[in-house]
């Protein structure tokens, strides 16, 4: 049975701006067709076991003709798969869509295109230049500016589309921009008609180069200003300076690295992207329920006692998190917890806490475990019975203190923490591109299985690879994990909590900003 052909546009770059179906086609693709204008970010969407096919161009060399593009599409359906041909912006507009739906066509292979949002509006929009506007044009041309000077007098006809609309939008045209712009002049276009170059275009690179028809080569020759950009050529140039916004936001210009396991890492994630970085989920452990008859009847054992512990201490919201979980799976009665105090080691915690119906005591002024000890030094009895439901890799301070206290402690590791199994070649190509400024840390096992990887993805000395990369650190207990790793920690939030790490990478940037 043949199978399917799904031609998807990827939008501009930035990943959210795929459209929810272009989403779901990747979700359930068995082999992923990409090119280089693809964000790497929705690589990762794909089921396991999927197939990913680099097919990217740049301006002087292609990783494979579109010929063999179109024939391999045809193969792979032949094959009964299910493909996904993913392309940056919309693939009807210079995407060549075409040429690859007439042969799947030709081969009686089914295919739907799906529209995606195209970079001639969407980059310009996160430059701050509207394409219309209606005090400056209300009509919009989009050319192609890819061809070579002889095929472009063939194909444009200048004479009509220099002054046919109030903006010209030119893709694949940084090459060509000398031309380009004598052209415009040579046909009616005053010299001094603004133009935008805006490079990588919703991206952490983005970058905006602003001219007249008269310097812009110059500037782009000046600046070294290399493909990919959108050209936008007319008065709606101007609002720029009243509307540019990504510019403006705190975390703007920055790829950072989150390391936390892809089930936690949200908060982060949302974060930097709210405050106009791009995150780059790099998850380096996963946490998971316990294996083995051993491990599983100890933790049997310690909650079928809910009723005897005076206190129970969660140090961290995935503490709470599966502690819930063996409950529901012991049918154990969270009412056995009535006589006990309950301690958290932060704001997190307690909010896990709170979401599942109990009220911690007071937050400790440190949000470590030494904080707690802190806090509640003076309640704490010899004699009393402490539960502590944690992670198998959680320090022994805490319990190696409370016995020195005299009290009787029961710990049991409710999680597991592993290294995930993914290499991510993209991150080290962003990493030696010089392309990732901040990597983030909200554990030490983060640390420890960071640099594990990198090694196991054949990099004998990963530290090199992160110089100049700022390295922030969710607390102290990490910090000194990052510093016994030979990392150099260049941010360490006053309060241990994502919202302070964000806080703190903001800071950051903004002192980048004014140097």
């Amino acid at each position: 049975m043949k199978g399917k052909v799904y031609l998807v546009g990827a939008g501009p770059g930035d990943a959210k701006l795929i459209t929810v179906k272009g989403l779901e086609c990747i979700q359930k693709a068995d082999v992923l067709v990409y090119d280089r204008l693809a964000s790497p970010r929705l690589l990762k969407h794909m089921k396991s076991g999927g197939e990913k096919i680099y097919v990217g161009k740049l301006p002087d060399r292609h990783t494979m003709k579109q010929e063999e593009i179109n024939q391999l599409l045809v193969d792979l359906a032949l094959e009964g798969k299910t493909v996904v041909r993913l392309k940056g912006g919309d693939p009807t507009i210079f995407g060549r869509v075409g040429e690859e739906a007439e042969l799947l066509r030709r081969h009686g292979i089914y295919y739907e295109i799906v529209p995606g949002i195209t970079s001639a509006i969407s980059v310009p929009a996160y430059a701050g230049i509207p394409v219309t506007h209606r005090d400056y044009a209300s009509s919009l041309s989009i050319i192609t500016g890819h061809e070579s000077p002889d095929k472009l007098d063939h194909s444009i006809h200048w004479d009509k589309v220099t002054n046919a609309t109030g903006t010209l939008v030119f893709l694949m045209g940084v090459a060509k921009i000398g031309y380009i712009s004598a052209q415009l002049i040579k046909h009616g276009r005053s010299p001094e008609t603004p133009v935008a170059l805006v490079r990588w275009g919703t991206r952490a690179d983005q970058e905006t180069l602003i001219g007249t028809l008269a310097d812009i080569e110059a500037k782009v020759k000046a600046a070294d200003f290399q493909p990919p950009a959108v050209i936008v050529v007319g008065d709606v140039v101007l609002q720029r300076q009243q509307l540019m916004w990504v510019e403006a936001l705190p975390l703007f210009g920055k790829r950072i690295v989150v390391t936390r396991a892809r089930s936690q890492a949200s908060e982060l994630v949302d974060r930097i992207e709210e405050l106009g970085g791009e995150p780059y989920e790099f998850p380096v452990i996963e946490t998971v329920m316990p294996e083995g008859a051993e491990k599983k009847a100890k933790i049997a054992e310690a909650l079928g006692a809910l009723s005897a512990y005076d206190w129970v201490f969660f140090t961290s919201a995935n503490g709470v998190e599966f502690f819930w979980r063996h409950l529901a799976e012991l049918k154990v009665d969270i009412r056995g917890l009535h006589r006990a105090r309950i301690g958290a080691v932060g704001p997190a915690t307690a909010a896990a806490l709170a979401q599942r119906g109990l009220v911690a005591e007071e937050l400790p002024g440190v949000f470590q475990a030494e904080g707690l000890i802190e806090a509640f030094g003076s309640r704490l009895l010899p004699g009393q019975k402490v539960l502590l439901p944690r992670g198998d890799l959680a320090r022994e301070w805490l319990p190696d203190k409370l016995r020195e206290l005299g009290l009787e402690v029961t710990e049991v590791d409710t999680y597991e923490t592993v290294v995930t199994g993914e290499d991510d070649i993209e991150l080290l190509k962003l990493l030696e591109e010089k392309r990732i400024h901040a990597v983030t840390f909200t554990s030490s096992s983060t640390v420890r299985n960071f640099i594990s990887i990198l090694k196991r993805m054949g990099l004998e000395d990963p530290l090199p690879l992160l110089a100049g990369v700022k390295i922030a650190c969710i607390g102290p207990v990490t910090e000194k994990t990052a510093v016994e790793a030979g990392l150099t920690p260049g941010l360490l939030p006053d309060e241990a909590t994502i919202e302070g790490l964000v806080q703190e990478l903001c800071r950051w940037n903004e002192g980048t900003r004014l140097r």
